[in-house]
């Protein structure tokens, strides 16, 4: 991780390591911190800062277990090989079909990690949480530290896609200049919102025809 620690000036004062002890003191063997300590920078770690291409904005790592083993692994919406997609995920994964497969079934492994090596960030807002009680560390800190790094790469590269789904991510908007970027805006894709915007959007395709605009290679969602 040390060209995002060059990069980012929060990182580079240590603020992450602060606030990562700071969070996984707060663990217990009855309400444990999730995701694991190791995997608490795993969205930096998969995706290089000069490899950004794409950032997608969520809130709070996964709070439940699935057969014992946390659901959140430090990718935003993103789970663990063999644990079932949860909602958000599905409707995710319902879109990329019908927009760029033409509603061909297709076969998605739950874990993102194959997004993180093609250059998209999948960043939560929070990086860290107790289990069972969302947005219990959102007051920790790390949104300051998350909103310096959405400003950085903003500041820094050039012809980013920022996926900004639900009110809660659209916030983060004035972080990034749109002049040098583009914002694709949808409602959350969970159950409760998905069908007010987020099905139907195609912002995978609006992301890729982008990408290719801008002589980057398109992910392959």
């Amino acid at each position: 991780m040390p060209l995002w620690e060059e990069s980012i000036p929060l990182m580079r004062e240590g603020l992450h390591r602060q606030l990562r002890d700071q969070a996984y003191s707060q663990g217990n063997a009855r309400r444990p911190v999730y995701p694991p300590r190791e995997l608490v920078f795993n969205a930096m770690r998969l995706t290089p800062f000069a490899e950004v291409k794409v950032v997608i904005l969520g809130q709070d790592p996964y709070i439940n277990e699935y057969r014992g083993v946390p659901e959140a692994h430090g990718l935003c919406f993103s789970v663990r090989e063999g644990i079932p997609a949860p909602p958000s995920l599905k409707n995710i994964f319902k879109e990329i079909e019908n927009s760029i497969y033409a509603g061909e079934p297709q076969e998605f492994s739950s874990d993102l990690s194959r997004w993180a090596s093609q250059g998209v960030l999948l960043l939560n807002a929070s990086l860290s949480v107790l289990a069972g009680r969302s947005n219990s560390h959102a007051d920790l800190g790390w949104h300051r530290l998350t909103d310096d790094i959405i400003e950085t790469i903003s500041r820094q590269r050039r012809n980013v896609v920022f996926m900004l789904w639900g009110s809660f991510a659209q916030k983060k908007e004035p972080l990034i200049d749109k002049k040098k970027h583009l914002v694709l805006k949808t409602s959350h894709p969970s159950p409760l919102s998905a069908h007010r915007g987020f099905l139907g959007s195609g912002v995978f395709v609006k992301c890729n025809d982008y990408l290719r605009q801008h002589g980057q290679e398109p992910i392959e969602w």
